[in-house]
This record gives C-alpha cells, sequence and structure tokens, in this order.
C-alpha cells in the first residue's frame, strides 16, 4: 500500500491539510531564511507586489505550504512581467500568522495566504483586511455565528463541501425523483461533506437516507455492509452518495455489486494523473462517478499543459493531495495576476476547475466549477472519455 511518510499524512482538503512528504523544491531565490523575493525583471517596474505567507517550516502544514509555494512561483516564472513577489514564512499558529499578515499588509499591494483555517479566521475576526487578500483556504466560523467577509477578501481554497454540493446539482438534475443513500463515517471532514450533499438536494426530488457505518481498525463492519446491501436490494435507491475515500467505497462496492451507482468527490481519487502504476489502479471502483479538479483528471487540457508537474523523490510515491495543493498555487497566482491587473469580474478556465471570479466592485464572489470523471481500467478519467 502507501509508504510510510504517507501513511502519516492527513487529508488537507478543509478539515486538515496534508501532512509531511516531500521535499522542498529549489523555486525561490532565498534572501533571508524566511523569505523569497522575486521580482519581473531589473528594467521592469511591478504593477502590484505580492505577499505569499506560508507556514512552510510548520510540522504540520509545512509539506502542504511546500506543495502551494511551487505551483504559485512555477506560475509567476511563466507569466511575471510587472510582479514582484516575496515568499514569507509565517507561522501556523493564529496569533503568528494574523502577525505576518498584519506586517505584509503595509508594505504589499496584494496578499495570498493563509492556508490554515484558524489563521483565516483570526485575520477576519481582527477586521484590518485593509489590501486584497486571496485566502487559500475557507473560514471556520464553527464556534460562533458566520460573519460577513470583507470585501478585500477572497477566499479560494479547495473546498470538499463544494465538491458535495456540485454533485447534489449533479444527480438532482439526471437521477430525481427518488431515494440516495448517502453514506459517511464518524469522521468529522466526511459528516460535513455529507450534510453539504444532503442540503443541496433538498426540494429537488430526491430524498436522503443518512447512513453512519463504523470503522474497525480501517474496515467495515461485514454485518453493516450485509445490512446495507440487504436495504439496497428492498428500498433501491436511485443511488449512493459515498462521503468516502477510496478504500471505504471499495469496500462497499465489493459488498454491493456494480448495480447501484455510486457518486463521490475528489477523495474517492488517491491518484495522481497519468498514474499508470497498476499496483496502485483501483479497478473494484470501475464506473463509479466523481468531481476531482482539471489537474488531477485532464492532462490535456491547455492550462495543465502548459505548467510543470512538480518533482518526486524517487523513493516516494506522488501524493494526490499535495498535487491539488500545487494546483491550487498555480492558480492562486493567475488570480492574483488578475487582481493586480485591477480586473474586477473575469473567468479562469483553471488548473482547479473553472474558476468565475467577481472581486473589487461589491461584494466578492468565487465559484469554482470541477469536470465530472469517472473509474475507467483502474485509474480516474474524464466523464465520457474513451
Amino acid at each position: 500500500m502507501l509508504y510510510k511518510w504517507a501513511r502519516r499524512a492527513k487529508l488537507a482538503l478543509l478539515a486538515s491539510i496534508l501532512l509531511n512528504g516531500l521535499c522542498p523544491p529549489a523555486l525561490a531565490n532565498t534572501t533571508t531564511a524566511g523569505s523569497a523575493s522575486l521580482d519581473g525583471g531589473a528594467d521592469t517596474i511591478p504593477l502590484a507586489s505580492i505577499a505569499l505567507l506560508l507556514p512552510l517550516r510548520s510540522g504540520p502544514l509545512g509539506a502542504a505550504a511546500d506543495a502551494v509555494r511551487g505551483g504559485f512561483l512555477n506560475a509567476y516564472e511563466r507569466d511575471k512581467n510587472g510582479l514582484a513577489v516575496t515568499v514569507i514564512e509565517a507561522a501556523d499558529t493564529p496569533d503568528d500568522m494574523l502577525a505576518a499578515y498584519l506586517a505584509a499588509s503595509k508594505k504589499y499591494d496584494i496578499l495570498v495566504g493563509p492556508l490554515s483555517r484558524t489563521g483565516l479566521t483570526a485575520i477576519i475576526q481582527n477586521g484590518k483586511v485593509d489590501k486584497p487578500t486571496i485566502a487559500l483556504t475557507q473560514p471556520d466560523f464553527a464556534a460562533s455565528k458566520e460573519m460577513a467577509l470583507p470585501a478585500q477578501l477572497l477566499p479560494i481554497g479547495l473546498s470538499i463541501e463544494a465538491e458535495a454540493r456540485q454533485v447534489g446539482s449533479w444527480v438532482s438534475a439526471d437521477y430525481a425523483p427518488g431515494t440516495v443513500f448517502v453514506l459517511s463515517t464518524n469522521a468529522a471532514w466526511q459528516k460535513r461533506v455529507a450534510n453539504a450533499f444532503i442540503q443541496q438536494v433538498q426540494g429537488s426530488g430526491l430524498h436522503t437516507s443518512l447512513m453512519t457505518l463504523n470503522l474497525e481498525d480501517g474496515a467495515f463492519n461485514a454485518g453493516a455492509l450485509t445490512q446495507l446491501q440487504q436495504r439496497i436490494q428492498s428500498e433501491k435507491p436511485r443511488l449512493l452518495f459515498a462521503a468516502l475515500n477510496a478504500d471505504q467505497t471499495k469496500q462497499v462496492r465489493s459488498a454491493i455489486g456494480e448495480e447501484t451507482p455510486i457518486f463521490g468527490i475528489s477523495q474517492l481519487n488517491p491518484l495522481i494523473s497519468n498514474d499508470n502504476n497498476p499496483e496502485h489502479q483501483i479497478p473494484e471502483l470501475n464506473g463509479v462517478r466523481l468531481l476531482d479538479i482539471p489537474w488531477q483528471v485532464e492532462p490535456d487540457h491547455p492550462a495543465v499543459m502548459a505548467y510543470p508537474h512538480q518533482p518526486v523523490a524517487a523513493d516516494q510515491r506522488p501524493n494526490a493531495d499535495l498535487e491539488r495543493l500545487y494546483a491550487l498555487g498555480i492558480d492562486a497566482f493567475r488570480i492574483a495576476r488578475e487582481i493586480a491587473a485591477r480586473n474586477t469580474v473575469f473567468q479562469i478556465d483553471g488548473v482547479t476547475g473553472q474558476l468565475n471570479i467577481r472581486f473589487g466592485v461589491g461584494k466578492p464572489s468565487f465559484e469554482r466549477m470541477e469536470p465530472a470523471a469517472s473509474y475507467q481500467n483502474g485509474i480516474v478519467m474524464p466523464l465520457g472519455a474513451p
């Protein structure tokens, strides 16, 4: 299965950022121990100065931060004219991130970060978002009522809840009316994904039945899977929505067979694009449908082809979550460039999806639409691909 480093890694989309893993790529000309500065050329007057705030030295978030930095700086190298970028080490505690953010906001035109939800929440609650800020995550207001976002803040983080809502719209259009079984464990991120899906399909004609499956040492109880199979046979749901990971969904599929369609989000795909290693493929999930970003499932996408992939050590298995964060870094730079050019309403055919953005006039808005995909011959391919 996975290498030891990967087993220690934790999924990073939404609830937590992937831990440990890759060696830092040599992408920046380091000028101090905690920052790296790059500019658009000696003869260029910067259109804007950009600060990229990341917890690069963090134990929990260091690998995730390094992946984002790699994508951001590779995108910058491809289209740097008129911009200057400074990478700033910002510790991942809320107080340290807030201090780094406030200091950077006095010196730079555009700020990109933070990466952690708690850091972003601290910045919002401080109430001093005076410069255009592209947050790499979503705010966390679980402990209090949701607050209005500042006009200068644009959260663009990869959101598995947003993916669940998009899947909800997808199946509502294609499968209503009928019943959907929604499968989850007690993991916090899975419960959030399940609830987002359930809320999205309300009123569509689809009725949901939430089932929480208990795990023991990574395996579902055989009796629970048998009970699920019996319910499927008797109630004949239109589909299953699996708020699960790939291994858990494989267990479900092996128990219930292939007749009932299964849908899910990107966490059903632990593979990287063009991974043709037979040992990594998951033929048990053939036919399962999901959403994932173009970087992962559309290698022929023009934007995907335009950027290099991050290097991986020979003794390490590429990690899908770090690939997604690398792609997030690419699109974060592309958004920053549009904002620097004072574009207020724009679209980007991005490596993380089709991005629709309004920023600088009225209330900011951000929408990401990801392509539909399915398992074919053990790997994830764009839906409808031959």
